[in-house]
């Protein structure tokens, strides 16, 4: 690069600063390409990229490939949770946990109420819809038996055989006899916990974990040990190898890549420890998946699944966060443990619609979703960072919120002085619905956090309820 005058970059560098810190530049918003500030500008381009380059090295913005510079966030992550599960005891949720839970869900359900923390995206924007539809025409027109035909375990052949090819980019090698179709991601989990506990067991799960995993468990009779997990570093392996060690339980469930509600991942070490402690301990890990394919950085990072050599490691993920909610159309890979997980889908909701099976699979074979899940994770990293800025200026002093790798949710821990739940009902009252973070906690604790979602518009209703739970937050605080 040929020598640029120090004082036309920094003096362009200073000038975006001062808009950055002032809120002129918000965070999360695109700064003009290169390009076009170097023409409106009268620079040159080595110029501006030196001045963008300064700003990026100082942490103020950063470079997304193909998408240009954008404003980071001035938020802080949360404090790290103590890592020790010695003296952590197995026991069932909460009433009051599992009342909140079905308070939200009914409040969710309500039109009337801005919803600023559903985990799945409403607007058909988000979505292939139009190519499904002509697709699901398509199909009905060239095979109308399918809709009226059942598709017995493990399901349509072709979706199969699909979902096998997309894996590899997640790093793993399966074969399609070992793939289960199930209705949604929930369906999966289940049969995983069902095929390997029985009422009465004990099963390690995250905290904070996502909350219907505590609705789940609670019904097929399982006692939960929290275990610590951090934004970085996902669950604490040392705290679960000690659980695996004393054989205090049964199963371990975690959602490492794109976890919710943290929204970050863990690293694909950890990932690869996970792996060998499940085989080592010979304690099923049944890996939640649902949001891997929404990692922002490509290439993806590999799933736990990935560096299952043993088969004690069973994957459970859907598509109704990528392509069609409505489908309901999930699958899972049980390892060891596939013959006993096929025979409880078959002994429960018997069949999958053999119709969306082979529209899904058509999608999945033309390319679409490739190109569909890269517009997706570009629009998901632009969400989450304007969300993250709205919450940098509106929230109070001190507020902390993770800085999502992926999909769509952002974990919130409000100021000492704050609590959650309060702030779930006040919001409530005023048509607003929010997840505290008691919720991600069998025992109720995550108490001054609230999880938010970005997946949807950020209309002008929109913002202004979040300026709303801004300013009654800060009216806890007196």
């Amino acid at each position: 690069m040929p020598d640029i005058p120090p004082s036309l970059y920094r003096s362009l560098a200073e000038e975006l600063r001062a808009a950055i810190g002032d809120g002129r530049l918000p965070a999360g918003s695109r700064l003009p390409s290169v390009r076009e500030t170097a023409r409106n500008r009268n620079l040159s381009i080595n110029t501006v990229l030196a001045a963008y380059r300064q700003l990026e090295a100082r942490g103020q913005v950063e470079a997304r490939p193909q998408s240009g510079y954008f404003v980071r966030s001035r938020l802080a992550e949360p404090a790290a949770p103590p890592m020790s599960a010695r003296s952590a005891r197995a026991q069932p949720a909460e009433a009051a946990v599992l009342d909140r839970i079905e308070a939200v869900f009914a409040a969710q359900s309500d039109p009337a109420t801005i919803d600023l923390s559903l985990a799945c995206a409403k607007s058909s924007d988000f979505y292939p819809g139009k190519q499904l539809s002509r697709l699901a025409a398509d199909t009905a027109r060239r095979q109308p038996e399918l809709l009226t035909d059942y598709s017995l375990p493990p399901g349509p052949l072709r979706l199969r055989r699909e979902i096998c090819r997309h894996a590899h980019d997640l790093g793993m090698t399966l074969a399609p006899e070992n793939v289960l179709l199930t209705n949604g991601c929930m369906e999966a989990l289940q049969l995983a916990l069902r095929g390997v506990t029985r009422p009465g067991d004990a099963i390690a799960l995250e905290s904070p974990t996502y909350f219907n995993l505590i609705s789940l468990a609670d019904h097929l009779g399982l006692r939960a040990i929290e275990v610590p997990t951090h934004p970085g570093q996902g669950m604490s392996l040392d705290a679960l190898e000690l659980l695996l060690s004393e054989k205090r339980v049964q199963a371990v469930v975690t959602m490492p890549s794109v976890h919710n509600p943290l929204g970050t991942s863990m690293p694909t070490a950890a990932k690869e420890r996970l792996a060998t402690l499940a085989q080592t301990w010979r304690v099923p890990v049944i890996e939640d998946a649902l949001y891997a394919e929404l990692q922002y950085a490509t290439p993806l990072q590999p799933t736990v699944k990935a560096f299952d050599r043993d088969g004690w490691v069973i994957l459970c993920t859907s598509y109704s966060k990528t392509l069609a909610p409505g489908f309901r159309v999930g699958w899972l890979e049980a390892g060891r443990f596939r013959r006993r997980v096929a025979a409880l889908k078959l002994s429960g909701s018997l069949a999958q619609p053999a119709f969306l099976g082979e529209v899904l699979g058509a999608f999945l074979e033309t390319g679409g979703y490739a190109q569909h899940l890269r517009r997706l994770r570009r629009v998901y990293a632009a969400q989450v960072d304007r969300l993250r800025g709205l919450i940098d200026a509106f929230f109070p002093a001190g507020t902390r919120a993770t800085d999502p790798d992926g999909g769509f949710l952002v974990w919130v821990e409000l100021p000492e002085g704050c609590d959650g739940d309060r702030l779930c009902d006040d919001a409530l009252a005023r048509g607003i619905t929010l997840t505290p973070g008691s919720l991600f906690s069998p025992s109720g604790r995550h108490a001054r956090h609230i999880r938010l979602s970005a997946c949807h518009h950020f209309s002008e209703r929109q913002v202004h309820a979040l300026l709303t739970l801004g300013e009654l937050a800060k009216g806890q605080l007196g």
